[in-house]
């Protein structure tokens, strides 16, 4: 309680010092935009050996007269490669829809006063205010609270809303307050401990743009490919 008392009788940050921690630590975005063209995305398809084999196969086919079959080549690799970019597509946009979900707004001490800034604004320090209906803008610990309850099922997956207090010297998962978690009822202020992409729900949009590790069967399929196109390019020189 005396950590609590001397924070707020600090009268948070004042707005030189959030301004020097925003340029250090960067904006307080879950999941920075990293965005790629459609067309880029899409011609990334194209780069599995495989896939060129069966143009390739598609093109000698057609050039040999067997149009059907060059047919049946092309329409199997076309629906390879829009069923992967559309996964591809849904997980950028899974992505978009977590970092849209958490709030433009915070109610942040500053300079001696409670005052509305951009969540982006946000950093390590800062000390926030909590009520009914407001969506967590930071993973931050609890100062203090009262009848405090969050839902925060989109991190855990718990379906009933959480009580949370403020214990003076606790520093378990009790005290904490995670980014895009929804205060349910009560009121609390914390102060921020992570933002952006160090908070948990940033952890979890990184892991939904991540590219999913190479599995040994794509590793096979990969090297499968491309002794398949060594012997057609053999084959048709041979020819």
């Amino acid at each position: 309680m005396d950590h609590a008392i001397s924070v707020l009788k600090e009268g948070g940050l004042t707005s030189a010092e959030a301004a020097r921690r925003l340029a250090e630590v960067g904006p307080n975005d879950p999941a920075p935009a990293k965005p790629t063209s459609h067309l880029v995305n899409l011609a990334m398809q194209f780069a599995n050996p495989l896939v060129l084999v069966l143009l390739f196969a598609s093109v000698v086919s057609s050039f040999v007269g067997e149009l059907v079959n060059a047919g049946i080549i092309v329409v199997i690799v076309s629906l390879s490669v829009t069923v992967n970019f559309v996964q591809t597509f849904r997980s950028q946009r899974a992505a978009d829809r977590l970092r849209t979900a958490v709030a433009p707004l915070a109610t942040a001490l500053r300079d001696g006063a409670f005052v509305e800034v951009p969540r982006a604004s946000l950093v390590p320090g800062d000390v926030v205010r909590l009520a009914a209906g407001d969506l967590v803008p930071a993973d931050a610990r609890l100062l203090v609270s009262k009848d405090l309850h969050l839902q925060q099922s989109a991190l855990t997956g718990e379906s009933m809303p959480v009580e949370k207090e403020a214990v003076a010297g606790d520093q378990s998962d009790a005290t904490m307050v995670w980014l895009g978690t929804s205060v349910v009822s009560g009121t609390g202020t914390a102060e921020v401990l992570a933002t952006g992409v160090k908070t948990s729900f940033g952890d979890i949009a990184a892991r939904l743009r991540a590219r999913p590790p190479e599995t040994e069967f794509d590793r096979g399929i990969k090297h499968f490919g491309s002794l398949l196109m060594k012997a057609v390019f053999a084959l048709f020189m041979f020819i």
